[in-house]
């Protein structure tokens, strides 16, 4: 039972969280210490401070708002990448706007949750960013999804093959971390037919990761 204890305690997500309004911190802490695989090794609630605290805990993963004292989130990721490139960082903010959503892209964060998402959507997130993978709240990936359709034409190199409308549908559903079978569910069709979408997307843009399809998409905003 020790020896079940520890694996569980080693497979779980070690989680930071920095908000600097202390009714969140304990709104994010009752609701995510609940899940057995999350772990909050630690709170801060100011940029510098998530610095600090991220270089000594060395977390899993951050979930860290934009609009912070001192320096931004955002600011924030920045340095704690640079030290520990490691870290998974996760923003967690009101902000859905495209300058926001770019620079936090821009520091190597590997998701972008709005602060009205639902509990399930956040422990989602979590899972995903923790195992590596990406995540996008559904409005922002359409937003950036929306743009990337309205100037695909001129931003695609010349030699290069455009998707189909249905390919930019599921490049939409991967930049918002679903997987293969919740894209087909999503989308009605058949899990097959998502596999060779994907094949295809990864194919035209020279793009062989789900991570590089979401940076893809953030960069033609």
């Amino acid at each position: 039972m020790e020896e079940h204890n520890e694996k569980q305690c080693e497979a779980s997500v070690k989680l930071l969280l920095v908000d600097d309004h202390p009714i969140v911190l304990e709104g994010l802490r009752s609701a995510l210490q609940k899940f057995e695989d999350i772990e909050i090794v630690g709170e801060a609630s100011t940029g510098k401070e998530a610095i600090v605290k991220a270089q000594s805990i060395l977390p899993t993963l951050i979930l860290i708002d934009i609009g912070l004292p001192e320096m931004s989130g955002i600011e924030a990721a920045r340095e704690i990448l640079k030290t520990a490139p490691g870290i998974k960082i996760l923003i967690l903010t009101l902000h859905d706007d495209r300058e926001y959503i770019t620079q936090s892209i821009q520091t190597g964060i590997q998701g972008y949750v709005l602060k009205d998402s639902s509990p399930a959507e956040l422990i989602q997130a979590i899972r995903s960013v923790a195992k590596g993978g990406t995540f996008f709240s559904p409005r922002i990936a359409k937003k950036i999804l929306d743009d990337l359709v309205a100037r695909k034409r001129t931003t695609l190199d010349p030699e290069q093959k455009p998707l189909t409308k249905r390919e930019l549908e599921v490049l939409g559903k991967i930049a918002e971390g679903l997987c293969n079978k919740e894209i087909c569910s999503l989308l009605c069709i058949g899990l097959r037919t998502v596999e060779s979408h994907r094949s295809r997307i990864m194919k035209k843009l020279n793009i062989h990761s789900v991570a590089g399809l979401t940076k893809y998409t953030i960069s033609k905003k």
